[in-house]
């Protein structure tokens, strides 16, 4: 454990979140989300692993990762298949976390944002099991 540092981001996610660099993403799933198959293909090849529930997941990465500022939807959803203009409870419940980023979510069809999350640079699964609980956060700079 370090100081300054949430005590959910372990070592390997630490070191993945510090090899980020900008435009790089890590893909924050739930436990239903095909994380193993999904981030084969990824720059890490295999999935991180975080024991909470997706919130509380993107709190600690957030508490670490800049968001991309310099293109729009930093911050990206999965939609709800047959509904897509549904906001799941879990994207909702999130939503202040990005708003205190000065970021809205954008949504993805399913089947693309598996595609996107297959270019991620990580897959971190959590805990999460209320369905649609799944974020893409592209990272920014750390300005001097």
């Amino acid at each position: 454990m370090l100081k300054g540092i949430d005590p959910l981001i372990g070592p390997d996610l630490l070191r993945a979140l510090a090899a980020m660099g900008h435009g790089d993403e890590i893909a924050i799933v739930d436990a239903n989300f095909p994380a193993a198959s999904v981030a084969r293909e990824s720059v890490l090849g295999h999935p991180l692993r975080i024991d909470c529930d997706a919130v509380r997941a993107v709190r600690a990465v957030l508490s670490l990762l800049p968001l991309d500022t310099f293109e729009p939807d930093p911050a990206l959803t999965m939609q709800v298949v047959g509904r897509p203009e549904e906001i799941p409870e879990v994207v909702r419940e999130a939503a202040p976390l990005f708003e205190a980023e000065g970021v809205a979510t954008a949504a993805l069809e399913r089947f693309a944002f598996y595609a996107r999350a297959k270019r991620s640079f990580a897959v971190l699964a959590t805990a999460e099991t209320r369905i649609y609980a799944n974020f893409i956060l592209r990272k920014g700079v750390v300005f001097p």
